[in-house]
């Protein structure tokens, strides 16, 4: 079965969370400022959290209570997130390999991160970005949304989840997959308790969760999963919408012209047609574009021979299907398929793909390009013969995606030519955030200049 994936449909549906997912992160988390750019009234007004008195009576909250806790929390997720005393290397923080200069994505040009005991062991995924996370529905097989069009009756298929594979819904549960991982932090729940007892911030831990949280190894590493994604759902941090592009939505800037045929071929269904799953256009309650429908599909990247596991020509990472993710384990409908990444900050990144096959955009685009028309360019020939799509096994081929532009055969003129695809890497450097516009245009006011947002996070010791 092939599922659908990226119809034209998708190009301004909302991404909002599940309304039963926020309800649950607000009395979880109390994520108090997780409003977006230019919301007055933030997610914690209003909220009452139930909570017990020191007598033991049910009691309320009040909203001073709450931001307090919500601050505390992240403060503290924040410290946790660049300690690197909670690997098992104690070499190791989550910042290591999300730096906060790279939207908190990989700093260096490696396929994929280096980590374990001895800081030498490769994982076989790319590091992804952990901004612009907020909007991610969790993982379903079976997505219904359709507010552009009004028909919610259209099952635009596996859609969700925060990792490549899709198999965690929340900051929280991801961030455990890290920290156990024996080829990332390799810690464990032990651990991680006994490094924040002796941490400087144990107090506030203590504070923050309870006095008698670090009593229990268990309590004590739930907690720092906790704060962690608290942590990352800091706004101006982590979802701060400060591009060219959301100034040019805005009407605060002008692109280019490169910028702006750019954006014309991204969204041209028979050229670029990045946009089917890339979502550019605001949602109609006129919420920024996030550049992803967040689905999951197969588009049939070479196997990246560098890394170590494929060494093993009987291994295949088949996403969704495993190995990582065991529950679609056997739904041969799942194999080969990850999960769309958002393409803000794109041009900050040095890898690319789940398997980090690339490591330039003017690579990536080429592939899109190309992939049909030129497979001698991307996959191995073996005695004047392509073995086209060499990491997906033959069975699960009918799961590939065939939409514009890998809707051609070899011989046929490839959809964007190296003009065009200039064009496009043109606009995708507008997504990058912090860009200030000099002057405003006619009739707008002046976008806010990075001094009066919150401050860009650069270290452990200072946001």
């Amino acid at each position: 079965m092939k599922l659908p994936r990226c119809s034209p449909a998708w190009l301004s549906r909302r991404l909002a969370w599940p309304a039963g997912a926020l309800a649950a992160a607000l009395l979880c988390f109390g994520l108090a400022a997780c409003d977006a750019p230019g919301s007055a009234m933030s997610a914690a007004d209003g909220l009452s959290v139930p909570t017990s008195s020191k007598d033991g009576q049910a009691g309320g909250q009040t909203r001073a209570q709450v931001y307090e806790a919500v601050r505390q929390k992240t403060a503290l997720g924040k410290q946790l997130f660049f300690d690197p005393s909670l690997s098992g290397s104690g070499k190791q923080a989550c910042a290591t390999c999300h730096s906060p200069a790279h939207a908190f994505g990989p700093p260096n040009a490696l396929d994929v991160q280096l980590g374990g005991a001895d800081m030498r062991q490769p994982g076989f995924r790319a590091v992804p970005t952990l901004k612009y996370l907020q909007s991610v529905p969790a993982f379903t097989e079976h997505f219904h949304d359709s507010d552009d069009e009004g028909d919610e009756s259209i099952d635009n298929g596996p859609t969700g989840g925060l990792t490549w594979d899709g198999r965690v819904d929340t900051g929280a549960e991801q961030a455990r997959i890290p920290l156990l991982s024996p080829f990332e932090m390799h810690s464990s729940p032990a651990h991680v308790a006994s490094a924040v007892r002796a941490a400087p911030y144990a107090d506030a831990f203590r504070a923050a969760f309870g006095a008698h949280v670090l009593d229990d190894d268990r309590a004590a590493f739930d907690a720092v999963l906790e704060a962690i994604g608290i942590f990352e759902q800091t706004p101006g941090t982590f979802y701060p919408y400060t591009s060219k592009y959301d100034a040019y939505l805005a009407g605060r800037t002008t692109l280019t012209p490169a910028e702006q045929r750019g954006l014309q071929l991204f969204d041209d269904e028979r050229k670029g047609n990045c946009a089917s799953c890339h979502l550019s256009k605001p949602a109609r309650d006129g919420s920024p574009p996030q550049f992803s429908d967040f689905g999951l599909i197969a588009v049939g990247v070479p196997r990246n021979r560098a890394l170590k596991v494929n060494q093993d020509p009987r291994f295949f990472d088949l996403g969704a299907c495993g190995p990582e993710r065991t529950d679609l384990k056997g739904r041969d409908e799942y194999c080969g398929l990850f999960r769309t990444p958002t393409l803000r900050n794109v041009a900050l990144r040095k890898t690319f793909f789940h398997n980090g096959i690339y490591h330039s955009l003017e690579e990536v685009m080429r592939f899109y390009a190309e992939r049909d028309t030129n497979p001698e360019k991307f996959y191995p020939v073996v005695k004047g013969k392509v073995r086209k799509f060499d990491d997906l096994p033959e069975r699960y081929w009918a799961n590939l995606n065939t939409d514009p532009p890998f809707d051609r055969k070899p011989g046929d003129k490839p959809a964007l030519n190296e003009t065009e695809i200039k064009d496009i890497i043109a606009f995708l450097n507008t997504l990058t955030d912090g860009y200030e516009p000099d002057a405003p245009v006619a009739g707008h006011e002046a976008a806010p200049r990075s001094s009066d947002r919150e401050p860009a996070l650069t270290s452990a010791g200072s946001l």
